[in-house]
């Protein structure tokens, strides 16, 4: 492994920081073909099929959560996808030069990153993340969370070997091979930009550190079945995306919200992808063992559905064969603790008469948990999709699609590549997009004097005044 300093002190901060610096200097003054070099061995450093493998299995063995074989699709395809956003996109020198306004836009580094990144994804996160901040001839510092460091440690190996190989400084990128929450800390408050995922924790510290941060909110992602939606195609995305990595996603479905005219239709539609309906005294028996001391138990998360059947009692054949398990509710809110995020292959089922009456509820779910995050909707009427995402006070309204896949990017939709999707205000995030490497960038514009525009004051204050008067 890559020997990195870990005594647990200001100084060994302050020496991977300006280790970073002395790096990230040299490597302002690449040219944006070095710059997309350096960033293009990142992305081979995790896409590799046998690393990617490695990593994945590191990452089930140490963490505990997830299985290998989703773990490898996601570290390629997430990298992979991040990639073709990136390429061929400006981001040294001039960005924009406009004649008409006068200015020309010149990109800057921000300088050394700080990249706080959770369990559920050890790999793909730092890799998505480090290949943002490399695109914007930034250093990095990724502080994985305790289970994940041996991961990073093993992508930072990688990434090293990549470096080498293209002639660029080991020190752009770096990890915390101990991280604790003071060293974490300290990170923070010595870097340039903070970057968190994961940890809601970790989220308001680095907005209380005193360094600019880009923190973004917790998932709880509910997705709403409408009466003329296609309920085939809609529950076998649902249970690809529910299922997938065990639900490490923050994206994954967590609520169903079901027209009552196929509800029964589509829970059956369910059943055939593998879903177990829950007894009324399943359903208390697995929120048992889910919630100890009002707090998610994580000795659930991620895990496969064999064993959260075991864990719960639930012995019938059917509910141990099953791929994921459904439970209905009818409202939401603390004493309804299925409503919020369960970062397992559990799903809640909504029924509803009314999409209006829908949308209220699915609002107060949001403001429960998962404030900001996102929404899907499957359906046939595109209003319907429109009035969703005119209501709801997300960052994201997924059209037809399953959620985990969608939310971060896909080849088949417009949003950017990322494991870190801003939430907006509603969640407290400065951001309300998906994290994209001009996040990374700071822009000086230059401008010149152009000829004057000066509008008349007819134009601005007519309609004004004659509606209102003067």
């Amino acid at each position: 492994m890559t020997t990195t300093l870990t005594a647990g002190t200001t100084d060994t901060i302050t020496e991977l920081v300006e280790r970073a610096r002395a790096a990230q200097e040299e490597f302002s003054h690449y040219p944006q073909q070095r710059v997309d070099d350096v960033v293009t061995a990142a992305a081979w450093a995790i896409y590799n099929h046998d690393r990617a493998q490695a990593l994945a299995e590191i990452s089930v063995r140490d963490t505990g959560l997830g299985n290998v074989a989703d773990k490898v699709g996601k570290n390629q395809r997430k990298t992979l996808g991040t990639l073709s956003d990136l390429a061929g996109a400006k981001s040294v020198g001039i960005l924009r030069d406009d004649p008409e306004t006068g200015i020309t836009e010149y990109a800057k580094p921000v300088g050394v990153v700080a990249a706080v990144c959770p369990s559920t994804n050890p790999a793909a996160t730092p890799a998505n993340n480090t290949m943002m901040a490399l695109k914007g001839a930034n250093a990095v510092i990724i502080s994985p969370s305790p289970k994940g460091a041996s991961t990073c440690g093993l992508l930072v190996d990688y990434i090293h070997a990549e470096l080498d190989a293209v002639g660029a400084p080991r020190d752009l990128v770096q990890y915390l091979p101990r991280p604790t929450k003071e060293l974490t800390s300290e990170l923070m408050r010595q870097a340039d930009l903070v970057v968190v995922t994961g940890s809601q924790r970790n989220v308001r510290q680095a907005y209380s550190s005193g360094t600019p941060a880009i923190g973004v909110g917790a998932g709880n992602a509910p997705v709403i079945v409408d009466a003329d939606a296609d309920l085939d195609d809609a529950a076998a995305k649902i249970k690809l995306s529910k299922t997938f990595d065990y639900a490490t996603s923050c994206s994954s479905e967590n609520s169903l919200h079901v027209h009552a005219s196929v509800y029964d239709d589509m829970m059956r539609a369910l059943q055939k992808q593998g879903g177990y309906l829950l007894t009324a005294q399943e359903k208390a028996r697995l929120r048992d063992v889910m919630w100890q001391h009002g707090k998610l138990n994580q000795a659930v998360v991620a895990q496969a559905p064999d064993r959260i059947a075991a864990l719960a009692g639930l012995d019938s054949r059917e509910a141990r064969a099953a791929e994921f398990f459904l439970v209905e509710d009818d409202e939401v809110g603390p004493d309804h603790p299925f409503s919020g995020e369960k970062l397992s292959v559990v799903l809640t089922v909504y029924r509803f008469h009314d999409l209006e009456q829908a949308l209220e509820r699915i609002q107060r779910l949001l403001d429960y948990q998962g404030a900001g995050h996102s929404c899907g909707i499957h359906t046939r009427t595109e209003a319907h999709a429109r009035l969703a995402a005119d209501r709801l006070r997300v960052a994201r309204v997924l059209v037809n699609q399953a959620h985990c896949f969608g939310t971060g990017g896909a080849f088949d939709n417009g949003l950017g590549f990322t494991l870190t999707m801003g939430a907006g205000t509603w969640a407290g995030n400065s951001i309300s997009d998906n994290l994209s490497y001009r996040h990374f960038l700071n822009i000086t514009r230059l401008a010149r004097p152009i000829p004057p525009r000066i509008p008349a004051e007819r134009e601005l204050f007519g309609r004004y005044l004659d509606t209102y008067g003067r």
